[in-house]
């Protein structure tokens, strides 16, 4: 195993599940690394903050929605060329509000059971927690 020479960011992202088992989908802003590619909500966990709390944080400031509870469904880690970083990933099933691309970006509602999403294209990261949320939900 090789040693991280790099620093880890700790990362919370939170995958939305509704009642028909459609998951969320937000697109990248202008301005922020991978701009334009779609991804599961999240970022990162705040120095003294919970993965529960930085979930709670950044659902609110992306999304406009206020977060329940979650379960944790896998730790992933990823080499991105601008940071290595490690993602808690949960399943969201209870929140209070309607989700909105606070930050401007563009949502997409995908259903588990299709093979690909229907937006592209798709963080290198987002791949490996889609295909746990299937396992999970199988």
């Amino acid at each position: 195993m090789t040693e991280i020479q790099r620093p880890i960011t700790v990362v919370a992202a939170g995958i939305l599940l509704d009642a028909e088992n459609r998951y969320l989908l937000g697109q990248r802003p202008e301005g922020k690394p991978y701009a334009g590619y779609w991804e599961v909500p999240g970022g990162k966990v705040e120095k003294g903050e919970t993965v529960f709390q930085a979930l709670q944080r950044e659902l609110q400031e992306e999304l406009g929605i206020d977060i329940e509870s979650s379960e944790e469904l896998t730790v992933l880690e990823h080499d991105y060329p601008h940071a290595y970083v490690r993602l808690y990933v949960s399943i969201i099933r209870k929140w209070s509000g309607t989700p909105t691309g606070c930050e401007g970006q563009a949502l997409s509602w995908q259903s588990v059971t299709a093979e690909n999403p229907t937006v592209e294209p798709l963080l290198p990261a987002a791949w490996p927690m889609l295909e746990c949320l299937r396992r999970f939900l199988a």
